[in-house]
């Protein structure tokens, strides 16, 4: 049995904006999803480690470590299984797209993110 099937998908939401980062982890938590949220990459980095999130879903413009090179962390320290990224930005230009990419980013959502549309990407990406 693979580890999303053993647990509620758990999902790390990373965002400087402590309100709209704990928001959302309320609106996962009501669809079903384990939820972790931390306000910083420095943070979230740590999360990860004890958390193993599924899925991660980050802001790009942090202070300090942008969500560009975090989402870099996060795939080169679990080179084997890494999570999902998702990016929750007000960018949505093109080449905000393509960084994105090359950063390792799965998805992307333009805010304000529809969350119907968010979970269900989500939900396909991790096989649900």
């Amino acid at each position: 049995m693979s580890d999303i099937q053993k647990h509620p998908p758990r999902v790390l939401v990373v965002d400087d904006n402590q309100a709209a980062a704990i928001s959302l982890g309320i609106l996962l938590t009501a669809a079903g999803y384990e939820v972790e949220t931390s306000f910083d990459a420095q943070t979230a980095l740590v999360a990860a480690e004890r958390f193993g999130p599924d899925a991660c879903i980050l802001d790009i413009n942090m202070p300090g470590m942008n969500g560009y090179d975090l989402a870099r962390c996060l795939k080169e320290k679990h080179p084997d299984r890494p999570p999902l990224l998702a990016t929750v930005t007000a960018y949505g230009d093109e080449a905000h797209l393509d960084r994105a990419a090359a950063a390792g980013f799965d998805l992307h959502f333009t805010k304000p993110a529809d969350l119907d549309e968010m979970i269900e990407q989500i939900n396909w990406s991790l096989g649900r």
